[in-house]
């Protein structure tokens, strides 16, 4: 690994490798360093991605690699612990240097933070060991598999109701589980019912499972209620801890008053408040899906490299200039 790149990319999955093709093929040194969490490992499958419909996450991660490793990028596996901005090297006054969970530092002129976000679950036991099998939040990138089955729906966000109904446009069979009366109102309640979907006014007391196969849940009463999935609603927390040396964090995600989690900020070009730090994917937008992610990372990979050419264009001319004053 060396010393010091043009641009270091934080995180390995879809937004990160797709910035990182771009960049190589535009002839920069790149280093994407990948801690191996993907956000969506549980899932068997990755759709909605035009082309790569059902590969596995796994799967479509080595394919990037490779593809990326044609172009001269450098992959390693690691975790960014610190980052640090530096007096940069020479020719552009922008830099950062990154530091490993092994003591190894890194430096660069650019960084891109594609380090996405982690899913925090719903407090109910039996529900983690079934996250992205048998319980799903997304009907787009789960639905299809769970068609004409018995759907469960969890109600923990205002938004619960919308789910429960883009649900039931995939099953008859579907029920809402409210765990508080405040988060579906009248009219919300009424379409829930005008859409032949049984409301249950009681929380969930535990995700049942028979082997590896969602089995159902038992209600706080102790009545089961049999299943075939169950969506749950995450909050999604931006992967940022290692940027508080170069002054970013995440904000809140609110929608009608409730925190649905938090972002990285970032302006239209993929650029943080930070000059020179450019960040895509779920870590500056949780919903994004896995294709969306890869289409922010093309456009931030662009937007890098056209900065550094800017860069690069401004030291040309000011060295130019000094020349032609001797």
């Amino acid at each position: 690994m060396r010393d010091h790149h043009d641009v270091i990319v934080i995180g390995g999955a879809a937004a990160g490798l797709s910035a990182a093709l771009v960049l190589g093929r535009s002839r920069r040194s790149v280093l994407v360093v990948d801690a191996g969490e993907p956000r969506n490992a549980p899932a068997d499958g990755v759709h909605n991605y035009l082309g790569r419909e059902g590969t596995s996450p796994a799967e479509l991660g080595r394919v990037g690699r490779e593809e990326v490793a044609a172009y001269g990028v450098e992959v390693t596996a690691g975790r960014i612990v610190a980052t640090s901005a530096t007096d940069g090297d020479g020719t552009d006054p922008v830099g950062f240097s990154v530091t490993f969970d092994s003591g190894a530092v890194v430096t660069a002129r650019r960084l891109v933070v594609a380090s996405g976000a982690v899913d925090v679950l719903p407090e109910v036991p039996g529900l983690a060991e079934q996250w992205g099998r048998g319980v799903v939040h997304c009907p787009f990138c789960h639905g299809w598999e769970i068609r004409d089955q018995r759907i469960g729906v969890l109600v923990t966000t205002p938004n619960g109701a919308h789910h429960a109904l883009m649900f039931r446009a995939l099953s008859d069979d579907v029920t809402a589980f409210v765990t508080d009366p405040t988060l579906v109102d009248d009219t919300a309640m009424a379409g829930l019912r005008a859409r032949g979907i049984q409301v249950v006014h009681e929380s969930v007391a535990a995700v049942e499972s028979v082997g590896d196969r969602l089995a159902g849940v038992t209600l706080a009463s102790g009545e089961f209620v049999a299943l075939d999935a169950l969506a749950a609603a995450s909050t999604a927390e931006a992967r940022v801890d290692p940027l508080a040396g170069i002054g970013l964090e995440a904000t809140d995600s609110v929608v009608g008053g409730h925190r649905f989690g938090s972002a990285l900020p970032v302006d239209g070009a993929g650029q943080t408040t930070v000059r020179g730090v450019y960040a895509a994917g779920n870590v500056t937008a949780p919903m994004a899906t896995v294709i969306a992610s890869a289409a922010a990372g093309t456009a931030v990979g662009a937007a890098v490299h056209g900065d550094l050419v800017q860069a690069e264009l401004a030291a040309a001319v000011e060295a130019a200039a000094r020349q032609s004053t001797r």
